[in-house]
């Protein structure tokens, strides 16, 4: 049976796997932010970036899948995917490959 959750060609189960997980992620991270998750708040933004993850990675299985069997539904989705993916990389650059924290005290006026 596992093997048929990764043929991706002919079966969406996978990426709906991924979907909730990163739905998962993404509810974790709202949780994360209320008083008595404060000792795991350090882990929020990495939560939310693995969720983000997640996703993308689920809309990549389901575009595998409608390239065989939906090709208008894969045309559809690509240019989504590519933007997607544009700000992921950004995502994963700012808030985990960066060094110094992000300072935006020169761009936000004072208040």
């Amino acid at each position: 049976m596992s093997d048929r959750l990764f043929d991706l060609k002919n079966d969406r189960r996978f990426s709906m796997y991924l979907y909730r997980a990163g739905f998962g992620f993404w509810l974790l991270y709202i949780v994360m932010g209320a008083r008595f998750m404060r000792e795991l708040v350090a882990y929020r933004t990495d939560c939310a970036v693995f969720s983000f993850f997640l996703m993308v990675m689920a809309l990549s299985a389901s575009m595998y899948y409608d390239y065989h069997h939906h090709p208008a539904e894969f045309e559809q989705k690509k240019k989504w995917l590519i933007a997607m993916y544009m700000v992921l990389a950004g995502l994963i650059y700012v808030f985990i490959l960066r060094k110094e924290p992000l300072d935006l005290s020169h761009i936000l006026p004072h208040f």
